[in-house]
């Protein structure tokens, strides 16, 4: 049992990008957070607003239907551009939305 519980924890997530972005966790009290991951779901950045994520900062948003198709890393300023993937996966109880490549910006 302990094997199997430590290989999901290690299952490489959005397969052939650099990170993954996680949907919307409500906080409270209008406030959201989204989660950006590296392969091994450690939260490495993220996003704390009450307002429009698209508009909020580091990330950016396709037309309808919405997902996030822009990442800018906080503490590099590299952008990466994301999409969708059916190999996306989840960290921890948190379904990843989109993968991000960075698109040499």
């Amino acid at each position: 049992m302990l094997a199997t519980a430590a290989s999901q924890v290690s299952a490489d997530i959005c397969p052939g990008f650099n990170y993954a972005i996680g949907n919307q966790i409500v906080i409270g009290d209008g406030i959201s957070r989204w989660n950006v991951y590296d392969h091994s779901c450690n939260a490495i950045d993220g996003l704390i607003t009450e307002e429009n994520p698209c508009d909020a900062g580091i990330f950016g948003c396709s037309p309808p239907p919405i997902i996030f198709d822009r990442y800018t890393n906080s503490f590099s300023g590299l952008i990466y551009a994301c999409r969708t993937d059916p190999n996306s996966g989840v960290c921890g109880s948190d379904v990843i939305s989109v993968c991000c490549r960075n698109d040499g910006n």
